[in-house]
């Protein structure tokens, strides 16, 4: 299977309007000439990034709430109708850092819809779209380290990306389209809007650029990686971890982040 072309090829960049997902479109437009269809909640960015990118390659943008699956449908139906479409980056996904008690059961549900219901009602469609017309695509799925390491403070979000690497990983093997192909992307932190709050100040030295997270994710997209850990620091943890007992692990974690909050607490 060859790599990714994506030089004047449409490609849909979910989560669009800020971090990883912009910097992605960015990548995406300059250093690769791609067409974009850019997602996201927030038409004013959307907007703001398609001005800045339409004058390198072509913009269409799609205003959406994932939350609701009448969005995520008509969506779709706005992506594949012309059966250009050339890849997907589903990145759209929202997090809650701090006590579970403290994450509300409506706050939840939006969790839930954003990060696992849309992705898997986006990833079927577009997978089936693929798989029928045989046609030249790939799709990148985020996922998180938070997958691979559960994340004491932010254990929902952990859940729901738990959930998208098995399902995205097991599925990656189910295809048929020899010209099709699946990438999941588990990175850790990232500098972003997600992590600007207060809560994650001693945490800032563990996140990773945003333009160097992009980079990896598209490369591990271009050469059709099923599942890429990008980082050194990260792979190195994710292969040792494995020979550590699995409660010394997350006590360290839940006391990493723990003292995080506690000292954004503080200061308030």
């Amino acid at each position: 299977m060859g790599k990714l072309q994506f030089k004047n090829k449409w490609v849909l960049v979910t989560g669009a309007s800020s971090g990883l997902g912009e910097e992605i479109a960015r990548q995406l437009a300059y250093q690769h000439s791609a067409n974009l269809i850019l997602l996201a909640r927030r038409k004013e960015k959307l907007e703001q990034l398609k001005a800045e990118l339409e004058q390198h390659v072509k913009v269409r943008i799609i205003v959406a709430d994932l939350s609701k699956p009448e969005d995520v449908d008509s969506a779709l139906d706005e992506v594949l109708k012309d059966g250009q479409l050339y890849g997907a980056v589903l990145n759209a996904g929202v997090t809650h850092f701090g006590r579970h008690e403290e994450l509300s059961w409506d706050d939840f549900l939006t969790m839930l819809q954003t990060n696992v219901t849309a992705v898997v009602r986006m990833t079927n469609r577009l997978t089936n779209h693929f798989e029928t017309s045989g046609n030249e695509g790939a799709l990148l799925i985020v996922s998180s380290m938070a997958a691979v390491i559960p994340i004491p403070y932010q254990a929902a979000y952990s859940g729901t990306k738990s959930f998208i690497l098995s399902f995205a990983t097991a599925l990656g093997h189910e295809l048929k389209n020899p010209r099709f192909s699946i990438t999941v992307y588990t990175p850790g932190g990232i500098v972003s809007e997600m992590t600007s709050g207060e809560s994650f100040n001693d945490l800032r030295s563990w996140l990773m650029p945003v333009d160097k997270a992009a980079k990896a994710g598209i490369n591990a997209f271009i050469n059709r990686k099923l599942v890429y850990i990008p980082g050194t620091t990260n792979r190195f943890g994710n292969f040792f971890l494995k020979f550590l007992p699995k409660k010394f692990v997350m006590k360290r974690m839940s006391g990493v982040y723990g003292k995080s909050l506690s000292n954004a607490k503080k200061k308030s």
